[in-house]
């Protein structure tokens, strides 16, 4: 049986063998596979060389899936997503988001009817869930490969805070890819069951669950009682994560770049692609660096784009995301109808930190926000009788910093 943690920005296989659980490395010796999906004109790509192509290729190179599954086209979550994506999304049939993409430059808006080994009849819109079974038959195929033998069954986990509709075109991409999915588990709990916080003696057990990923933020709250888990209550933000960092550096360059040629990266998908990755970098640079360089030749208009920033502009631009990843924690609290005294343990999933070649090395997130993060979670556990006036003290002396 296969379990699949599905990530925001990527995702991982895992199987249960030798009375151990293994990361199943991809083909690229990589333990977690990006969420990319790439359309050329006579074959599609997925993973490793669906992102790093993304810069040649930005708009028929597609991702952020698990933000959108199950969503509206009119939700507004889904409407500022999509400012900052080179793929064009348009309204389906029930208000489903749809992904338009080109097939030897033409646009097809017939039906869509394809096969998962890619033999295509007619191509005109993917939904969302599709994008995700395509990763997930590849996740698949890694697994087959690892193994030796054919995979049918998977379990796969989804944040707390997915609605029944993004549970069930979860499971329904898992269906379309090939796979027998006998259960969706929600994330905080797959998290404790890996502590082992269900072997932790008798009696009823309280944990917090701070995981700030990719794309997602979540805080949650679980209640295990003889291997029974319950979750009492998720906080948490469906918008919070790496990527909306990355965001807020993209708009800082595209507005100096703006100011000093009087062009507008906006209007060019290849350019914003590449400014993005450069920003990427950056960002990782500082995690260790005060000062970080961005270096891009003929980005716009055969313009080259050499600039700086330094950690504490970065942090300035980014305060208020920084701000935001507090209030989740008192108010998974309030909302389990605890104290903080309650809270038996705290894990904090690092997934960002979870690098196989390089320990310091972060994919998704700027340590910082983690630092901060692990910050308040350490005051919570040393101050667990503390009133509420106290934690809005240290939570103002952490925003003055």
């Amino acid at each position: 049986m296969l379990s699949v943690s599905i990530l925001a920005q990527r995702i991982r296989a895992l199987v249960y063998q030798h009375g151990k659980v293994e990361i199943i490395a991809n083909d690229q010796g990589n333990r977690t596979t990006p969420s990319y999906v790439a359309f050329m004109d006579t074959e599609r790509l997925i993973g490793d060389a669906a992102k790093n192509q993304v810069a040649m290729n930005p708009s028929n190179t597609v991702f952020d899936a698990k933000r959108l599954i199950g969503r509206k086209f009119d939700d507004p979550a889904v409407q500022s997503d999509m400012k900052h994506w080179p793929f064009k999304v348009i309204q389906g049939e029930g208000a489903r988001p749809k992904i338009q993409v080109k097939v030897k430059g033409e646009i097809k808006r017939s039906s869509l009817r394809f096969d998962l080994d890619f033999t295509w009849l007619e191509f005109n819109f993917l939904v969302f869930k599709e994008v995700s079974a395509m990763v997930l038959t590849k996740m698949n195929e890694t697994a087959e490969a690892f193994l030796g033998k054919t995979v049918k069954d998977a379990v796969i986990t989804v944040p707390a805070y997915f609605n029944d509709s993004q549970r069930q075109a979860t499971k329904d991409a898992g269906t379309i890819s090939g796979l027998s999915v006998l259960r969706i588990i929600n994330d905080p709990t797959a998290a404790a069951i890996a502590y082992g916080l269900d072997k932790k003696g008798q009696g009823e057990h309280n944990v917090l669950i701070f995981d700030l990923g990719g794309g997602t933020f979540d805080v949650s709250i679980l209640t295990i009682e003889d291997g029974i888990f319950e979750v009492k209550s998720t906080a948490g933000d469906t918008h919070l994560g790496g990527e909306d960092f990355d965001n807020r550096m993209v708009n800082h360059f595209v507005a100096e770049f703006k100011r000093k040629h009087k062009k507008d990266l906006a209007t060019n998908p290849r350019a914003l692609r590449r400014l993005r990755t450069a920003c990427e970098r950056a960002k990782r640079t500082l995690s260790s660096s005060t000062q970080a360089s961005i270096e891009i030749d003929a980005l716009f208009d055969g313009i080259d784009f050499y600039t700086n920033i330094s950690r504490a502009r970065f942090e300035e631009l980014c305060a208020d995301l920084f701000r935001s990843t507090m209030d989740p924690v008192e108010k998974s609290i309030r909302d389990a109808k605890m104290d903080k005294s309650q809270i038996h343990d705290i894990v904090n999933i690092k997934q960002t930190m979870e690098d196989d070649k390089l320990k310091d090395k972060i994919i998704e997130d700027d340590k910082k926000i983690l630092d901060k993060c692990q910050e308040t979670l350490s005051w919570l556990d040393a101050n667990r009788t503390a009133e509420k006036e106290e934690f809005e003290h240290h939570q103002k002396e952490l925003e003055a910093r």
